[in-house]
């Protein structure tokens, strides 16, 4: 699943805003750096931080945490999972 969520993350462009391991190119600066996200604060400084929530957020941002400046992405909840599951284990990558 984790090299799912790295392609989820490739395609739907994540990395335009985000500096994320593994992935080259582009290495985005707007947003913040996703490494070691499983031992960060709350999401967005507000949502537990967990998988499930991941996931949610990473889908619609706006609708898990009103007033995100992350725009709601064009994938499917399966795939935020898979980008979650990316996500959570960056540490081993």
């Amino acid at each position: 699943m984790r090299e799912r969520g790295r392609e989820v993350i490739e395609r739907a462009g994540c990395a335009a805003c985000h500096e994320i391991p593994g992935i080259d190119w582009p290495q985005g600066r707007t947003g913040p750096p996703l490494l070691g996200f499983d031992d960060v604060g709350p999401i967005a400084g507000a949502l537990p931080n967990n998988p499930a929530n991941l996931a949610r957020f990473v889908r619609n941002a706006p609708a898990a945490k009103p007033g995100s400046t992350m725009p709601a992405m064009p994938i499917s909840e399966e795939e935020a999972h898979a980008v979650a599951a990316y996500l959570y284990g960056l540490d081993s990558v």
